[in-house]
């Protein structure tokens, strides 16, 4: 490498009550399908999403249901400016509903995350452009739950539907 490198941790905004889903993918029609699948989840789900091209003009493409939403993650899309990188924000609407279906879009390498915690993209900078390496998902853990604990978690995935 010629020139200079660097890591930059870029903080996501997320309005109160929105989860975010961060990944990778690797072509145009990335957008189009994204829409797709999120409008396919469910009809109250609001979303916006941001794909940064990477190469032609490197353009922040965008779309979505949701004004807010859309502006939000083209913000987030640019704070990143990673090459290949998708934002979606999700309202009325949950990532365990919506992770397949984004998975299975062809073009989607990878999910970096899916959540509703404050995030931290770790972006690598060189001289062919930034490109995320991770993030950071939310606090450490402050132990190991009790019996109690299990109790709870188990009750509640009943109570959500998530398990019978």
């Amino acid at each position: 490498m010629n020139g200079t490198a660097g890591l930059e941790a870029v903080t996501v905004e997320c309005p109160e009550g929105v989860n975010v889903v961060i990944g990778q993918a690797h072509f145009i029609k990335t957008v189009e399908d994204l829409h797709e699948a999120l409008v396919g989840v469910s009809p109250h789900l609001r979303f916006g999403l941001a794909f940064c091209e990477a190469s032609g003009p490197c353009l922040v493409r965008r779309s979505g249901n949701d004004e807010e939403l859309v502006r939000v993650a083209v913000t987030n899309a640019l704070a990143i400016g990673a090459g290949h990188s998708f934002v979606v924000l999700l309202r009325d609407g949950f990532p365990v509903n919506v992770l397949n279906p984004v998975k299975s879009v062809p073009e989607v390498c990878t999910v970096f995350c899916a959540t509703a915690n404050p995030v931290d993209v770790l972006v690598a900078i060189t001289d062919h452009g930034r490109g995320i390496i991770g993030v950071i998902d939310g606090s450490p853990p402050a132990g190991v739950e009790s019996d109690a604990d299990v109790e709870d978690r188990r009750r509640l995935l009943r109570d959500l539907g998530y398990k019978l």
